[in-house]
């Protein structure tokens, strides 16, 4: 009979799991009585919470054998003879994840792969178009509306209206939906930013296509893709200071 999961370094990887399991356990024998089972919601609620916490290892959206997650659960809940020791089923679990992120680290690369290729594409496009201006470092910048107000530097705080696109269109992040401006001092956003920002004039709206090494880059930022170009519309409102 196999209750105690050996909870050394080398498991590092699921403990935050195993603890979920063992919140779990309030359901399962004490004092040699056994407590009323869950409710069916409740229940079902434990399952979504349990299956939540496999997105901390990037595993969402794994699909099991259930008959067999459900045997071994149940097994270990209950007290009784698992048919697997703890060690080797943290072996099983510990090869498993590093498969799935080896395949998920491997679709990260050809999606950035493709990505980036659009993105020199795009770039080299844009750049032959009239009015547009490509810096030493590859940013370009296209000026919709020349202010003549205060330009800042590298250590001010500038408050902008801003929307960001994807070279496909898609709307990632607008402070101009949001209908709030926002402040930030440069060096603390994107290469890209820090150095377009520099360009502009109190009052002036420019047009930026950020490349991913001035972005992002290979890894990306929640809704923003692995080496994706980037497109800014930005309205540089006042230098706060």
């Amino acid at each position: 009979m196999y209750k105690t999961w050996n909870f050394s370094s080398r498991f590092a990887k699921v403990s935050l799991l195993l603890l979920l399991c063992a919140v779990m356990l309030l359901s399962c024998k004490k004092g040699g009585s056994s407590p009323d089972a869950l409710d069916r919601d409740t229940s079902y609620a434990f399952g979504m919470l349990m299956a939540s916490q496999l997105g901390d290892f990037g595993i969402m959206g794994m699909s099991f054998d259930y008959e067999a997650f459900k045997e071994g659960f149940k097994a270990f809940n209950e007290a009784s003879e698992t048919r697997l020791t703890p060690n080797v089923a943290m072996e099983l679990i510990n090869a498993a994840i590093t498969r799935i992120h080896a395949q998920s680290n491997e679709r990260m690369w050809l999606e950035g792969e493709q990505n980036r290729e659009a993105g020199e594409a795009f770039l080299a496009a844009n750049g032959a178009r009239s009015g547009v201006v490509t810096t030493a470092s590859g940013l370009q910048y296209e000026v919709i509306t020349q202010g003549s107000g205060r330009r800042p530097g590298p250590e001010n705080t500038v408050r902008v209206h801003y929307e960001g696109t994807l070279i496909d269109g898609d709307v990632f992040d607008s402070s101009f939906r949001r209908g709030e401006p926002v402040e930030f001092p440069l060096w603390r956003v994107i290469v890209g930013w820090t150095e377009g920002l520099q360009l502009m004039n109190e009052g002036s709206t420019y047009r930026f296509v950020i490349p991913s090494d001035l972005a992002y880059g290979p890894e990306g930022s929640g809704a923003i893709p692995p080496h994706a170009t980037l497109i800014f519309q930005v309205e540089l409102i006042a230098v706060v200071d």
